[in-house]
C-alpha cells in the first residue's frame, strides 16, 4: 500500500459518505495503478519483480504531480526553489513485500527511479528521506518515505536537513 497516494490525491471528497470516500479512493488508486501497465503512456512509479513476483513498488513522477507536496512547509524550509517546476521530478514513497526487506530492493528501486526520471527528460530528482537517531526502532510505516542510507547510495545529496529526523535529499542531472 503506497502510503504516498493522499498527497498526490488532493481531489478525493471530504465530506462525503465513508463508503463514497472509500469508493473514490478506490477509483483514484486504479486510475493511477493502470498506468503502470506495459504499454501505458505514463507511469506513477516502478514495480520490483523477483523470479516474476511484485517484491517492491517506488513512487516516481513530476513533483508538481502532489499538489499537496508542493505547498507543504517541511521540504522548503530553506529552499527558494519553485516547487511548481514540472522538470524536478519526486521519489515519494517505497513499499518492499514483507520477507524481501533488508535484501538491497530499495537501494535497486531508487537507483531504476533516477534512471527512469532521467530517461523521461527530468532535469532533476527529490527524495524526502528519513533517518532515525541509532539504537531508535522505525516502523515500516514511518519509512514509507525511503530511508536516507537508500538514497545516499543512489548518489542523492543532502539538499536540506529540516527536521531532527527528515532530509531533502537531490539529484541534479545538469551538473
Amino acid at each position: 500500500r503506497c502510503m504516498a497516494r493522499p498527497i498526490r490525491t488532493m481531489d478525493r471528497p471530504a465530506r462525503a459518505p465513508a463508503s463514497a470516500r472509500v469508493t473514490s479512493r478506490a477509483t483514484l488508486l486504479a486510475n493511477v495503478v493502470a498506468t503502470t501497465m506495459p504499454g501505458a503512456p505514463a507511469t506513477s512509479g516502478l514495480v520490483a519483480y523477483l523470479d516474476g513476483q511484485p517484491v517492491g513498488w517506488v513512487a516516481v513522477e513530476p513533483r508538481t504531480e502532489y499538489p499537496k507536496l508542493t505547498t507543504m512547509r517541511l521540504p522548503w524550509t530553506g529552499r527558494s526553489e519553485d516547487p511548481a517546476d514540472p522538470s524536478v521530478w519526486a521519489v515519494t514513497c517505497f513499499v518492499v513485500r514483507a520477507g524481501h526487506r533488508r535484501q538491497g530492493i530499495a537501494g535497486a528501486l531508487a537507483a531504476a527511479a533516477v534512471e527512469h526520471a532521467r530517461n523521461r527528460g527530468a532535469r532533476a530528482v527529490e527524495a524526502y528521506a528519513m533517518q532515525a537517531e541509532p539504537g531508535t526502532e522505525v516502523t515500516w510505516g514511518e519509512l514509507y518515505v525511503g530511508p536516507r542510507s537508500v538514497f545516499a547510495a543512489a548518489g542523492f545529496r543532502e539538499v536540506t536537513h529540516p527536521t531532527k529526523r527528515r532530509y531533502v535529499m537531490r539529484i541534479d542531472f545538469d551538473e
